[in-house]
């Protein structure tokens, strides 16, 4: 064979261990490109934006008079919520994740310079954003209904570093899902699993009011010391061991699912 010939070669594989500079330009490259296609995308922000505070108004205005917490209804309710609008918004990122793996675009990544990592981060990164933005808004919402919380500006912090670690933990929960499903519609439902969780905890009525079957489940699932933890910080109430399990919980799924997207990441496009 003619050394000017050329052999043909595979495509090349996205490297998840990518130098990391090169990585990080890569996942703030991907966190934009995901911003830009979740605002296209409106009808997927608008739900992502409105439903929480539309799930808070419901509770507050329909449920709240027949519920007894010991407090006014919408301070009780709200960091439930805000937990509830996290999850759901971290969870679409199994949808946006699944679309990439089927759509053709990282067949295209592989002919640039691009880490399998730094697609996954960006697609992480964005969610974060998003879910911050959804925060401050059903935040904003609730000061408006009468939530009053008594929290100082180191309590405040606590609650944020919380809520960021848990977006974070689900968001790549979220992407590892979104890499074993073969369809964004099987991605989405991901999404009603999570929203799921913090009806059976403390989120929107005490668990002592819960049959007893039920109760050892939400009082031992990762959604309700999170919510304890949050609402400890935002009204000044004893928080006990709830943060250290909180943060357990969070940086379980958080480590157990970066591993199991890298595994499965390379399975994809092998």
């Amino acid at each position: 064979m003619s050394e000017l010939t050329a052999s043909p070669t595979a495509a090349p594989r996205l490297s998840l261990r990518p130098r990391p500079l090169a990585a990080l330009a890569g996942a703030v490259t991907m966190s934009g490109r995901s911003l830009r296609m979740a605002r296209r995308n409106v009808d997927v922000l608008l739900t992502s934006l409105l439903l929480p505070v539309l799930i808070m108004l419901l509770f507050v205005y329909l449920f709240g008079g027949a519920i007894e917490t010991g407090t006014r209804y919408v301070t009780y309710v709200v960091p439930g919520v805000v937990l509830l609008s996290a999850g759901f918004g971290a969870a679409t990122t199994a949808v946006s994740v699944t679309t990439d793996m089927t759509g053709g675009i990282i067949d295209r990544f592989r002919s640039l310079d691009v880490a399998g990592a730094s697609v996954l981060a960006g697609h992480v990164a964005a969610s974060v954003v998003r879910n911050l933005a959804s925060t401050v808004l059903v935040f904003g919402v609730a000061f408006l209904i009468g939530f009053r919380p008594s929290a100082g500006p180191l309590d405040w912090l606590a609650a944020a570093g919380i809520l960021v670690l848990f977006i974070l933990a689900i968001s790549w929960l979220s992407a590892a899902f979104g890499l074993l499903a073969r369809s964004p519609e099987a991605a989405g439902g991901f999404s009603f699993l999570v929203m799921f969780l913090p009806y059976p905890s403390s989120a929107f009525v005490p668990i002592d009011t819960m049959p007893s079957w039920l109760q050892g489940f939400a009082a031992n699932q990762p959604v309700t010391p999170i919510i304890e933890t949050l609402r400890g910080l935002l009204l000044g109430l004893p928080v006990g061991s709830s943060p250290a399990k909180a943060v357990a919980w969070c940086l379980a799924i958080l480590v157990a699912s970066v591993a199991v997207s890298g595994v499965l990441f390379r399975r994809r496009t092998a």
